[in-house]
């Protein structure tokens, strides 16, 4: 039998913020409920809520916070130990005065 209709489009169920606790933050994907924890994922910790609520789906398995400029991958979420922080925080360099 033949296939009618075309090919699967984009799911139009959007990635939602279902919580904030104490401890992270609950995400909604795909009918998926995902938990990230402040200390796996501390950039979330000290953001405003309407920050981490604005969250979107470029494609699929993609998640991102334009507002904070994050992006994570679902994998990230499930095995937070295969994707080490990679981002550390760093001093302001100095500017060097120019010699005469």
């Amino acid at each position: 039998m033949k296939r009618k209709s075309g090919t699967a489009g984009q799911s139009t169920l959007k990635p939602e913020v279902s919580a904030i606790t104490r401890q992270g933050i609950w995400l909604i994907v795909e009918q998926i409920e995902y938990f990230a924890p402040f200390i796996d994922f501390p950039w979330f910790k000290s953001a405003p809520a309407q920050a981490i609520f604005d969250l979107r789906m470029p494609h699929k398995g993609h998640l991102r916070w334009p507002a904070l400029d994050i992006d994570l991958h679902l994998d990230s979420l499930v095995r937070p130990d295969a994707f080490p922080l990679i981002a550390k925080p760093t001093k302001p360099r100095r500017k060097q005065k120019k010699s005469a």
